[in-house]
Order: C-alpha cells, then sequence, then structure tokens
C-alpha cells in the first residue's frame, strides 16, 4: 500500500494506485462498491483502469489518421483488437494530494501506432455526501492534431449476486456488435429488448458485453446507472461528456448462478472509433478533452 493514495471523505473511502492511475477499491463504511483489486496486484478484466487515447476496441489494431496508416499492437487476450488504450500500462505521477482527493498526470509519446503527444491528468476526489468524481484530461501537448477518446473500466457491485440485482439503465439505444464485439450498422433502439433497463428490473440471466447509447439525462443533467442490491444499492453517473456505456457482466471471470460484479464503463465514443472516427475527438496542439463520471452508494430506491 505504501505507493497508493488512500482517500476519506465522511464514510467513504477509496484506494488509487500509480500504475495505470487506477482506482483499486471504493467503499462507504463497511459496502464495497466495486470489484476491484490490491494495489500493485493482479489487474483482472482491467478492473478500475483508465482508458486512453482509445476506449474499448479498434479491429486489427489499425487505424487511417490525417491520411496515414497506423499499426497498433494487438493487445485483445485470445482476439484480434488493440483494446482499452495505452495509458493504463504507464505509472503515473501524483500532481496534487490531499485527504479527499489526488490528481496524477502521465505524458504519452510516440508510442508505437500512435505517434501522437499527450498529456494526461485523472483526478479523483471524494465528498462526505456525493461520493467519487473522476475527472479524466487529455491535451495535446505535441505539435500535431490527435485523435482521442477516454473511457473508464469500473465494476460495480452490490449485496446481491448479480443475477438478484435490480438495474436502471438509462440508454434508449443499443449498438449491434459481431462476434468480434465491434459495431455492426447503426445503434438500434432497445424499447421491447430483453437488454431494455430503463426501468428499473431484476437482472436475472441476461448476459452483457453491449455498447450502449441515447443515455437520458436528468434534472441534474447526469445519466445514472443503478445497481440494487437486497440493502444497497450503487450509482454511477455520467455527464455528457461521455455519451456511451459499454456494460459488461463479467461472466467469463465468474462462475454461472454466481455473478456479482457489473462494469459499467463510461466511454466518449463506441468501440473501434479510431478506425471508423464515429465521436472520435480530434483536438489540436494545445487543445484538450476530458471525461467526467461519479460513484455513490445510494439507498435502495433509485436516486
Amino acid at each position: 500500500m505504501s505507493d497508493a493514495f488512500e482517500l476519506r471523505a465522511g464514510e467513504y473511502w477509496a484506494v488509487v494506485e500509480p500504475r495505470g492511475a487506477a482506482l483499486c477499491r471504493l467503499g462507504r463504511g463497511g459496502d464495497e462498491l466495486l470489484w476491484g483489486h490490491d494495489p500493485g496486484g493482479e489487474v483482472r478484466g482491467f478492473q478500475g483502469q483508465l482508458l486512453a487515447p482509445w476506449p474499448n476496441r479498434v479491429a486489427e489494431g489499425r487505424y487511417v489518421f490525417d491520411g496515414a496508416e497506423h499499426q497498433l499492437e494487438v493487445t485483445e487476450r485470445g482476439g484480434s483488437s488493440a483494446i482499452h488504450g495505452l495509458v493504463h500500462a504507464l505509472t503515473w505521477r501524483p500532481e496534487n494530494v490531499s485527504p479527499q482527493g489526488v490528481t496524477l498526470g502521465c505524458t504519452l509519446d510516440g508510442a508505437p501506432g500512435y505517434p501522437f503527444r499527450l498529456a494526461a491528468t485523472a483526478d479523483y476526489r471524494l465528498d462526505a455526501r456525493t461520493g467519487l468524481t473522476v475527472t479524466v484530461t487529455l491535451r495535446n501537448s505535441g505539435s500535431s492534431a490527435a485523435p482521442c477518446g477516454i473511457g473508464a473500466h469500473p465494476y460495480v457491485r452490490v449485496d446481491s449476486t448479480l443475477d438478484d440485482a435490480t438495474l436502471r439503465l438509462p440508454a434508449r439505444l443499443r449498438q449491434p456488435v459481431d462476434e468480434r464485439l465491434l459495431p455492426v450498422g447503426p445503434p438500434q433502439p432497445l424499447a421491447g429488448t430483453d437488454h431494455d433497463f430503463r426501468t428499473a428490473r431484476p437482472v436475472g440471466s441476461t448476459v452483457f458485453d453491449t455498447p450502449f447509447t441515447g443515455l437520458q439525462y436528468g434534472s441534474d443533467d447526469l445519466a445514472w446507472t443503478v445497481l440494487s442490491g437486497s440493502g444497497n444499492a450503487v450509482g454511477l453517473w455520467t455527464d455528457r461528456t461521455c455519451p456511451w456505456l459499454q456494460v459488461y457482466s463479467a461472466d467469463r471471470f465468474v462462475d454461472p448462478g454466481n455473478r456479482g460484479p457489473l462494469a459499467v464503463e463510461p466511454m466518449t465514443c463506441p468501440p473501434n472509433a479510431l478506425a471508423t472516427g464515429d465521436g472520435l475527438r480530434v483536438i489540436a496542439p494545445g487543445e484538450q478533452m476530458r471525461a467526467r463520471f461519479g460513484i455513490r452508494h445510494l439507498p435502495v430506491a433509485n436516486p
């Protein structure tokens, strides 16, 4: 734990590590809100990782930008895509530390297949009332425009198995994907499908490894995903910087019938955005983009 940052505010507590600026653990009192990992320990399924300069997948690791072809390393285990960016493999440096928060930074400079220079910061901030807020910023510190996307990979959990939990997911559209989990065609309406959770209902045997968009925002201008157990609930919110969510039921990591965590991954763009350009941000030298989301302990009733 010596290199990790332990944050506290009221009953909330969190652990963040410099490796990948990852969110290792988050809780309130005795309730663990995430399926996490120990600092410096094994990371399964990108637990708590930040995903940049692209989230999700890039098919075969190939994309064309500004007329030039680029080849990323194929990093998907058992697959054919470059997955979840590059910054999770870097050691970030502390820039500002307080009992309630930490800001970490790193520089991405000429990685294989991504010949652009970016300065990244990740700010984790606890509040005794509102829980955790995470703000990730990418600034173009190079001399040419850079294609960018941001995501994060927290797994929320409650005091019930996933099958017995209730989910509310604020999405109107689902992105169809092929067997490689890459987009096929435009997003489709969820109404009447087994993945429509706009009204909270039990998860049951529903399997998720699915991109969603068309998010619905409340009076607070936030889109809330809420997983509820028998005695507690966890809410993950995104603002309009992250119009996409990848939801993953982690079936490969757990026994059938004993599923627990649910990955709710805020994303600024859909899968394969580096190749397709869909939702991709191109930031000029000196400009920046950001992504913002938060996680909060809730009573069983939805916010």
